[in-house]
């Protein structure tokens, strides 16, 4: 690793440790010509999600995309930002282990009324209702019923 104060392209690793819950490893080296010290990050490289969208464009996998999706779905609803993140955080993960290259915005949707579900039903009727795009009452009565029959 060359030294970022002298450009020496060699140093020891003093230091080794887990960082982002484990995906990175903190390096502490020391530079072998000056003995100055600096960190390093070692993390997987991975390879860009492209989310196909309904109209058929292609775009990156943005997880805050879908935190901001779900921040509208409960709004004034007694659901934590901690709960959103750790929601928007399983989602990412699933998307990320699938190894697929792309994902469709309905199965990232999927992912979300899964998510929201569990946390809140009133969020999740909220969000249904935009992106399942209920045409009328009927439609909406339908995804309410269903709800309430696995609850029992």
């Amino acid at each position: 690793m060359k030294c970022p104060h002298c450009g020496y392209g060699d140093s020891k690793v003093l230091d080794s440790r887990p960082t982002d819950e484990g995906n990175a490893i903190r390096r502490r080296r020391e530079c072998n010509k000056c003995k100055n010290r600096f960190t390093t990050y070692e993390k997987i490289e991975e390879t860009p999600i492209m989310v196909i969208k309904k109209d058929g464009t292609r775009e990156t996998f943005d997880v805050s995309k879908i935190i901001k999706g779900m921040i509208k779905s409960v709004e004034k609803r007694p659901v934590s930002v901690e709960d959103i993140e750790k929601a928007a955080w399983n989602i990412e993960r699933e998307v990320n282990s699938s190894f697929k290259g792309e994902i469709t915005s309905n199965e990232i949707g999927d992912l979300v009324m899964r998510e929201l579900k569990d946390l809140d039903e009133v969020s999740y009727i909220r969000f249904a209702s935009v992106y399942r795009q209920f045409k009328d009452v009927e439609s909406f009565f339908i995804e309410l019923e269903e709800i309430i029959k696995n609850r029992k």
